[in-house]
């Protein structure tokens, strides 16, 4: 799914429309990247696993790791091929145990049909898929939404639990704090159905730049 600059400009329009302190970061950022058509995702496995390994780590190293590990993948990063490399590799390139088991986990779920992504995309519950990649081990809700935001490209999810996110959100209401998953969840209500875009918007209030966004 690709997301046209007119689609973006409307929904940076409608969050500074409803939350006027959007107004700087809209005027000086480009627009949204989220599921533009030259942003486009890597196989929803090779997504997953980028998503993983940067659970609780700095941009840059989570890059690394990817790297670091897609290289000892020799460029396939699959689920069978992730659960032939020995885990003393994986651990050799700077991946946790408990990354590690995720990891094997969730290469199994994928490779056993366990997990099967397009089947869950195609029921018409559209909290299936975030249900059934929360259900296994080591995978919670910020995986999940990542995923749906940078590979399904949703334009409505809420990332409360993403700390950057929250301090952006502090940076740009002129908060002391960061105002926390429970206090923040609420405030998102009114900006839906681009939620996700204004997320975006908070993450480069902190980050710039970064090319992740």
């Amino acid at each position: 799914m690709t997301h046209s600059d007119a689609l973006m400009r409307a929904a940076a329009e409608h969050i500074v429309a409803i939350d006027p302190a959007f107004a700087p970061i809209v005027a000086t950022s480009p627009l949204c990247t989220i599921g533009r058509a030259d942003n486009q995702p890597d196989t929803h496995f090779a997504s997953l696993v980028k998503s993983v390994i940067a659970q609780q780590l700095s941009t840059t190293v989570a890059d690394t790791l990817t790297t670091r590990l897609t290289a000892a993948l020799n460029g396939d990063v699959s689920p069978a091929k992730v659960l032939a490399l020995d885990e003393e590799l994986m651990r050799a390139a700077g991946l946790s145990r408990a990354k590690t088991r995720t990891l094997k986990g969730l290469a199994a779920a994928m490779h056993s049909g366990e997990l099967d992504i397009d089947a869950a995309l195609a029921a018409d519950d559209e909290h299936r898929l975030r249900s059934e990649l929360t259900a296994l081990w080591g995978i919670g809700r910020w995986t999940a939404e990542m995923f749906e935001m940078f590979t399904l490209h949703r334009l409505d999810v809420w990332p409360v639990g993403d700390l950057a996110m929250r301090r952006g959100w502090a940076q740009l209401h002129n908060l002391p704090e960061d105002p926390g998953p429970k206090a923040l969840d609420p405030l998102g209500e009114p900006l839906r159905p681009y939620r996700s875009v204004a997320a975006w918007y908070c993450w480069r209030a902190v980050d710039g730049d970064n090319t992740s966004w």
